[in-house]
């Protein structure tokens, strides 16, 4: 939970699937705006998580199970 309250996101369940890849024109029509605001990110992760969460959809990316779907 501390990256959760890091980003100033909420206490329910989420998670980060690796083993998928989505192509779209950003912001894709899933994202909202955070309230009263232009942005649509919540801020950054932290290096550390981040590097793990990129090394493992890099090698699900070059295991050849990969599947890229195509979102508009």
């Amino acid at each position: 939970m501390p990256v959760k309250r890091h980003l100033g996101l909420d206490d329910n369940p989420s998670w980060i699937v690796v083993a998928e890849g989505n192509e779209f024109l950003w912001p894709g029509y899933d994202l909202r705006k955070l309230p009263h605001s232009d942005r649509y990110d919540y801020g950054f992760l932290p290096p550390r998580f981040f590097n793990q969460v990129f090394d493992a959809f890099v090698d699900w990316y070059k295991s050849n199970r990969r599947r890229i779907t195509p979102r508009e």
